[in-house]
């Protein structure tokens, strides 16, 4: 093996590399070791002189010829990083579209993980980016400019333009954004929508429920066909704790409602627009005002009505 700078015209013009892994009995590498010279162009002591002094000592020495000279490509700078990374995620789309059956619009300008899964029927538009362990189930639509990363999506599920999801999960057949947000281990169950500009932080969305404009959701947990009007806050940071807001199913949730967590919202419940919620709501009331004062018990039509906005 002979270091480029030290090798000639005829040993460089040899098409095979040395790709720098080797596999030794450390009894012999180091009793070899004690034998290495630095009569060399860069007085170094090379490790790329012990097979030859094995080998001189009787030893048995293989070689192996890998068939792929990418997988054993050195990186010395930015751009083999880059060129090394590109090549990867060409395989990675390749094998994903060959293998699981997925549709991707633009390759060139999509970027898989190596450990992404990706379900069949899936449609992937450019300048998507999954990242580290995801998985996206079977019929998925991933619009433009969105990035998910650590996360899982379920089958079915829509995902409109330049939404983030990081380490969270959403359910089958849930519709996000566009523009949203979900982070911290959000979790959408089956059936319901985050819509544009809404940010999920470590909060549990139920079943069929929906949160479509302008809402932020931290560290709430909300129940079943719970509709979140547009402009809601749960504000959960008193300044020092992070603190829990808990909806319950059926609830209707005016535009512009402040949640003072900790705080809790019962069954059927609603809250008028621009009301600010700074103690528990029993079930099936409507509370309206700053702060929030119940009016009356929810009528029956108004909670059908809530079920099916």
């Amino acid at each position: 093996i002979v270091e480029q700078k030290d090798a000639d015209e005829e040993t460089q013009a040899i098409n095979e590399i040395n790709a720098g892994i080797y596999c030794f009995d450390t009894r012999k590498l180091f009793a070899a070791l004690a034998n290495v010279r630095n009569n060399n162009a860069q007085g170094e002591y090379y490790l790329t002189d012990v097979p030859a002094l094995l080998r001189e000592a009787g030893e048995d020495i293989s070689i192996y010829l890998h068939h792929d000279a990418y997988e054993i490509e050195g990186v010395n700078n930015r751009v083999q990083l880059a060129e090394l990374e590109r090549i990867l995620n060409r395989r990675t789309i390749a094998r994903l579209m060959l293998d699981h059956g997925v549709t991707f619009v633009d390759p060139k300008n999509t970027y898989v993980s190596e450990r992404a899964r990706i379900g069949r029927d899936t449609v992937i538009y450019p300048n998507v980016s999954i990242e580290g362990d995801a998985t996206i189930g079977d019929g998925c639509t991933i619009r433009s400019g969105t990035r998910i990363t650590n996360s899982k999506i379920g089958h079915g599920v829509e995902i409109l333009d330049n939404c983030v999801i990081v380490d969270s999960e959403i359910s089958n057949d849930c519709t996000v954004g566009p523009m949203a947000h979900l982070r911290g281990n959000a979790l959408m169950q089956e059936g319901s929508k985050v819509g544009n500009f809404v940010e999920l932080k470590k909060t549990k969305l139920g079943r069929g429920s929906k949160a479509n404009h302008l809402t932020y959701l931290g560290d709430a947990t909300i129940g079943e066909n719970t509709n979140i009007g547009a402009g809601t806050i749960t504000c959960n940071y008193d300044g020092k704790n992070k603190n829990p807001t808990t909806i319950g199913d059926n609830v209707k949730i005016g535009s512009d409602t402040m949640l003072v967590a900790p705080v809790k919202v019962g069954d059927g419940a609603s809250t008028g627009a621009g009301s600010v919620v700074t103690k528990d709501i029993e079930d099936e009331t409507l509370v309206v005002g700053v702060p929030a004062k119940p009016i009356r018990k929810v009528e029956r039509e108004e909670k059908i009505a809530s079920k099916t906005s």
